[in-house]
């Protein structure tokens, strides 16, 4: 198997893009991608999407993108496994490079949300859960988070203020994100004062409607210094399942999807959790980063709410988190999360994040999942 490295990345502003289309957005951000890596050529492309059909009514974007991009008659594949569709195309584009079959490949998501009203919007989000178990009875996304919200405030003590300054946080370093969908700070008691959404969660709790994109190229390590750039390489990656609906778990304050593929990355890197100097997450609501950072080992079970109260994830933190500022802040268009995590930790490394700069970074983690932890998918990164 073949080393392999990032050698561009790109990403245009988030937010609601009424002037552009799903197709404009991708071949925008695709664009800059290859640019910044040097290439005019691909061997391959994955696009993550989770519903474009039922956002903007188009499917078979596989072949759509590749002609618009003018990459036609390269091997295109679309990728669905929900919210984590992105990091899932970035992880089976590394498989392609790394296998040989393909030397330069690039990954990209894309997802166009707001061409559909709120109901509609809600309806295509919520095919990530178990429509027969829980979105027949009407829950919502909001509502499997905040169920888990009140199992993991009743079992270990997590508080209300905790969940806010997740949000507070993640906005604090979105400010200084020029991409970023809300690039505004916000305070613990505008959090705590923001309409109710699904007890405990408020609005400023949950990541917004986004329309977006983001792209990577990759290609062997060798290549790349060839090419003189550079060196972000791939050192681990790890994807795991669970049960799609909640009730099935044994404890709903676990995310086992996670803490598997973890375990498969940190193996492959030869790596421990105190190893890590950034990570991005999939921070949908708050709890989501509080649970994701004790599945990831990166704290003890129970303690993901005080390490956002205690500072250890501030971006001068012992451990910076979503130093994009997160889906919270940055936005979530669906299918192009996991990939805009990708486009994060590579300006982190190259030294590029400008404000949001984490000193001194070398290694650093994505972790991207769909539904409410369903499926996860999950890279870690070394700067040679």
């Amino acid at each position: 198997m073949r080393d392999v490295a990032v050698i561009g990345v790109g990403m245009t502003k988030w937010g609601e893009l009424w002037e552009k289309s799903l197709r404009d957005i991708f071949v925008e951000t695709a664009l800059n991608a290859l640019d910044d890596a040097g290439v005019d050529q691909i061997g391959s492309m994955y696009v993550g999407s989770m519903s474009s059909g039922l956002f903007v009514g188009q499917e078979h974007i596989a072949s759509l993108l590749a002609d618009y991009l003018g990459q036609t008659p390269v091997p295109s594949t679309r990728v669905e496994t929900a919210c984590a569709s992105g990091g899932l195309a970035f992880r089976l584009a590394f498989m392609e490079v790394a296998s040989g079959m393909s030397d330069i490949v690039l990954a990209g998501g894309v997802e166009k949300m707001t061409d559909v009203n709120g109901y509609q919007a809600t309806y295509a989000l919520g095919t990530a859960a178990d429509q027969e178990y829980e979105g027949y009875h009407g829950i919502t996304f909001p509502g499997l988070y905040a169920l888990m919200a009140m199992a993991h405030m009743e079992k270990y003590g997590t508080t209300r203020e905790q969940l806010a300054m997740v949000a507070v946080k993640n906005h604090h370093n979105g400010s200084k994100n020029p991409l970023a969908q809300f690039p505004f700070e916000i305070t613990v008691d505008s959090v705590l004062n923001s309409v109710m959404v699904a007890d405990p969660l408020r609005i400023l709790d949950c990541s917004p409607i986004t329309d977006g994109a983001a792209a990577a190229i990759l290609c062997p390590v060798e290549m790349a210094k060839k090419m003189n750039k550079p060196v972000i390489k791939v050192i681990g990656t790890g994807h795991a399942t669970d049960t799609i609906a909640l009730s099935s778990r044994k404890d709903i304050t676990w995310i086992e999807a996670t803490h598997q593929a973890s375990k498969q990355a940190y193996d492959m890197a030869k790596k421990k959790p105190e190893d890590i100097d950034l990570v991005e997450v999939h921070d949908c609501f708050t709890i989501a980063e509080i649970c994701v950072l004790e599945a990831l080992g990166i704290v003890e079970k129970g303690e993901g709410g005080k390490a956002v109260e205690e500072g250890l994830t501030s971006l001068d933190g012992k451990i910076p988190v979503n130093p994009s500022g997160g889906l919270k802040a940055k936005g979530h268009p669906v299918g192009a999360t996991g990939v805009a995590q990708v486009v994060e930790i590579t300006k982190q490394l190259r030294g590029e994040a400008g404000e949001r700069q984490v000193k001194d970074a070398r290694i650093a983690m994505a972790q991207n999942m769909g539904g409410s932890g369903g499926s996860s998918v999950i890279h870690i990164f070394e700067r040679e």
